[in-house]
């Protein structure tokens, strides 16, 4: 009995050891989570009375807006009433007049729906005498104003709006869809066609101030080959990093005195085959095959056909490439015309070059040289010296030394100087 009676004493002991330390955490667990408790009701309460703040404020602001009409703006009248308002959070930048407006916020999702527009002046003068196609002694020439945005995630709109002193026309205004099925790229509207070069640049984007003789005479003028139409266009695979591109469109069949459509089934269809090649890394070069058919002023039954060879070669040194390069252009352009008493073949062309002095200095000349597509026994040829400075990327001033030979047996020996400059934003254009 004396032995039950110690080991139920130890055992006793040993049970104590071990309720005794649960006891004492389980109650300091309850005093935590009370403390727990307490703390998340303190951190509660303070959000409310944080919301009550920011709500006070907002009132006040309303408040104040409200009472601050147009009468309280008028010299000599009554201050509106104070009205109290709670201060400013810290995270809230104020300046003398309040609040600091948001950017990026409301103003940024408000242009969501606006395009990029941007507005080119292109002024023009000249000096000398010119009896066969004299320019004005001053002009703005054109003022073309610029819209592009983005329709949706499979389509790009461009609009060009020219205003001269004639008035205003729609210059191009055409939908880009970028990623068709197969690698193609398609535009409908109105367009300026990609025969050659020249053609597809605006006045504006000109390296000279005039259009070169070759287009006067056998590419409908200053508006050159524009039209409303379709264009489908694809690169094509090609060895040896060479790029090659082909473009093929087809037109209502109206491009000034070049092609007349005189019913619905007198189309113009073109056609063009770009390469570009890099002959080093400093030096490239561009060629260039155009294709062109459509019906002229005698009637349905007579065609106009085009045919074009163009060609760039551009020199930019890497370690100078802002102050020093170098650009050689030429274009060829055959035309085959057919009227009621026979068939006028004739043939035109233009060379010309540019080198950068520095880096806003650049000096250029052109050689124009093109039989009249109407009647292949006259000729016009020419010559011209350019000189531009380019202040900065938005401006540009242009001065143009040109002497040209008409058929006529006249020599035009003229000045043209040119300012351009853009405000807002205008898109780049094709390299």
């Amino acid at each position: 009995m004396t032995h039950l009676r110690v080991f139920s004493f130890k055992s006793s002991s040993r049970w104590l050891l071990l309720v005794v330390p649960l006891i004492l955490l389980a109650s300091g667990g309850l005093h935590a989570a009370e403390a727990n408790d307490n703390d998340v009701a303190a951190r509660l309460k303070l959000l409310e009375e944080r919301v009550k703040q920011l709500e006070a404020e907002l009132e006040a602001l309303k408040a104040a807006k409200v009472v601050a009409g147009p009468e309280a703006a008028t010299p000599g009248a009554s201050a509106p009433p104070v009205v109290p308002t709670a201060p400013a959070p810290p995270e809230v930048a104020t300046g003398p007049s309040g609040q600091l407006p948001v950017y990026g916020g409301a103003s940024a999702l408000a242009k969501i729906f606006n395009p990029d527009i941007g507005v080119i002046g292109n002024f023009v003068g000249a000096v000398g005498r010119n009896r066969v196609n004299p320019f004005p002694a001053l002009s703005m020439a054109e003022s073309e104003v610029s819209f592009r945005a983005i329709v949706d995630p499979y389509a790009q709109a461009d609009f060009f709006l020219s205003f001269g002193e004639e008035g205003v026309e729609l210059e191009e205004g055409y939908v880009t869809f970028p990623a068709l099925p197969g690698g193609f790229l398609a535009k409908v509207g109105k367009m300026r066609s990609s025969f050659g070069k020249v053609n597809t640049l605006h006045d504006h984007n000109l390296p000279w101030i005039d259009r070169p003789l070759m287009t006067d005479n056998l590419l409908a003028g200053e508006e050159g080959l524009t039209d409303a139409g379709l264009s489908i266009s694809r690169l094509l695979p090609a060895p040896g990093g060479l790029f090659l591109e082909a473009t093929a469109q087809v037109f209502r069949g109206d491009s000034g005195d070049l092609f007349q459509s005189n019913r619905r089934s007198d189309i113009a269809v073109l056609g063009h085959l770009k390469s570009y090649y890099d002959l080093t890394d400093q030096t490239n070069l561009e060629l260039g095959g155009s294709y062109a058919r459509g019906h002229n002023d005698f009637g349905s039954d007579f065609v106009t056909q085009l045919f074009g060879v163009d060609a760039t070669l551009r020199w930019k040194p890497l370690r100078r490439a802002i102050y020093h390069s170098f650009i050689a252009r030429g274009e060829l352009v055959w035309s085959r015309r057919d009227d009621p008493l026979n068939v006028q073949r004739t043939f035109g062309y233009f060379l010309s070059t540019d080198y950068q002095l520095a880096r806003r200095w650049f000096l250029g000349g052109r050689y124009d040289w093109a039989e009249r597509g109407h009647d292949a026994g006259l000729h016009d040829s020419g010559g011209s010296i350019l000189l531009t400075y380019w202040p900065s990327e938005f401006s540009q001033v242009r001065g143009q030394l040109r002497r040209t030979h008409y058929a006529e047996a006249h020599t035009a020996y003229e000045l043209l100087f040119q300012v351009l400059f853009i405000i807002g934003a205008h898109g780049a254009h094709p390299f």
